[in-house]
């Protein structure tokens, strides 16, 4: 079994979902984690509880499969989450993200794009940018995307009224 799908399936079935996995400097092995869209609003964000169970459990599991490393980090994926499938994209349709193609748009030099994201359509994804004439749908498939993440939204005003 690959190390990625023995990850997500040790990680989805203590309740959560696989968002990414990185290889770092010095056998480091960050595990970035989230709870799946049907329960994401119930559960809130990720605590630190939930990153201490998968890195218990994801512990033991790679030194049962004997995977290489020397350090782990389980963390949330942050307010700049990384969007990757098809999933990702129908879920956060609605939400701003900066969008970065493999290759620039046909009649352009840009790759990246910020705008609103649109619920996927097939494997057609939808961005809604402001261009040099106003409003513009990007269009583009996953096999397109380098990579897409959300932009942040923090409100820095005081919670006092």
């Amino acid at each position: 079994m690959q190390q990625f799908e023995l990850i997500a399936k040790t990680v989805s079935g203590l309740g959560y979902e696989l968002v990414d996995v990185e290889r770092g400097e010095r056998g480091i092995l960050r595990v970035y984690i989230d709870f799946p869209a049907a329960v994401a609003e119930e559960k809130g964000p990720i605590t630190v509880e939930d990153c201490a169970t998968v890195s218990y459990q994801l512990s033991h599991v790679l030194t049962v499969e004997n995977v290489d490393y020397e350090r782990l980090e389980v963390s949330s994926p942050g307010l700049d989450r990384p969007v990757r499938t098809l999933s990702d994209f129908a879920r956060f349709a609605g939400h701003e993200a900066t969008v970065k193609l493999r290759v620039a748009m046909p009649g352009t030099n840009r790759k990246t794009y910020t705008g609103i994201l649109h619920a996927p359509e097939g494997d057609k994804i939808g961005l809604e940018f402001e261009g040099k004439d106003g409003p513009a749908l990007l269009e583009f498939t996953l096999a397109e995307l380098d990579k897409a993440r959300l932009v942040p939204q923090v409100d820095f005003r005081s919670r006092k009224a």
